[in-house]
């Protein structure tokens, strides 16, 4: 008589990882609301991240007194650096603007991002960089100003 013999393989259930997040702060002058405002950013965007049960916090990167057409920003420079570095996940802004304020930096800092897997979300637009839209939807709210002439 043969015996049917199968070799069951244990499984091992991977432990989810949580999703490391940080959030991007800027204020462009260094009034003394300006860094009230940052200020209160960075602990807004600090409590957000760490009450999330998925996410890991790591850190808030904040630059102040620094316009956003500048792309020669401290914190952003080393935020970029740690993504490159694989130690983010996500990054948090309040806004497009916040990122920078020329299109052309903004997709520039986004695609390169998209491209090693990591997500930027735009609060105040509620867009996502990595979702299936979320280049075309970067651009929209940025194509016409009140007048209807394009903005940068």
């Amino acid at each position: 008589m043969l015996l049917d013999i199968r070799k069951i393989e244990p499984s091992l259930q991977k432990v989810p990882t949580k999703k490391r997040v940080t959030a991007y702060a800027r204020v462009s002058s260094g009034k003394e609301a300006m860094l009230h405002s940052l200020s209160a950013q960075i602990c807004y965007y600090s409590e957000l991240i760490q009450k999330h049960r998925g996410w890991e916090y790591a850190g808030v990167y904040a630059d102040e007194a620094i316009t956003g057409t500048k792309e020669i920003r401290p914190e952003l420079q080393r935020l970029l650096n740690d993504c490159r570095n694989c130690k983010i996940d996500m990054i948090i802004t309040k806004s497009i603007s916040r990122l920078a304020r020329n299109t052309v930096t903004m997709l520039k800092t986004v695609r390169e991002l998209k491209e090693i897997n990591v997500d930027v979300y735009f609060e105040k637009e509620n867009i996502h960089s990595l979702s299936g839209d979320g280049e075309l939807m970067l651009t929209i709210p940025r194509l016409f100003c009140a007048g209807g002439k394009q903005s940068s």
